[in-house]
């Protein structure tokens, strides 16, 4: 089992608690969805598939509330 994080540090926190404080990074979604890779995160990105992102300069962010979003849109219900 994973160590607790404090709530400022857990990058879930955002996504719980309503409005965020911050935009995500991708090393934010990578740990929130246990993604193997970077790469994966840049890969769903290029095809499409994953929470959309918006750069700032040269960084990538991801709003909490569209993250949130498409969790709800991708999430399966047992049928």
């Amino acid at each position: 089992m994973a160590p607790k994080r404090a709530p400022e540090t857990d990058p879930q926190t955002p996504l719980r608690a309503g409005l965020p404080d911050r935009y995500l990074t991708p090393d934010d979604l990578m740990t929130m969805f246990s993604l193997p890779s970077i790469e994966t995160l840049y890969t769903w990105r290029k095809t499409g598939v994953g929470p959309p992102a918006i750069r700032i300069g040269k960084y990538l962010r991801y709003d909490p509330a569209a993250v949130r979003a498409w969790v709800e849109n991708n999430t399966e219900t047992a049928a």
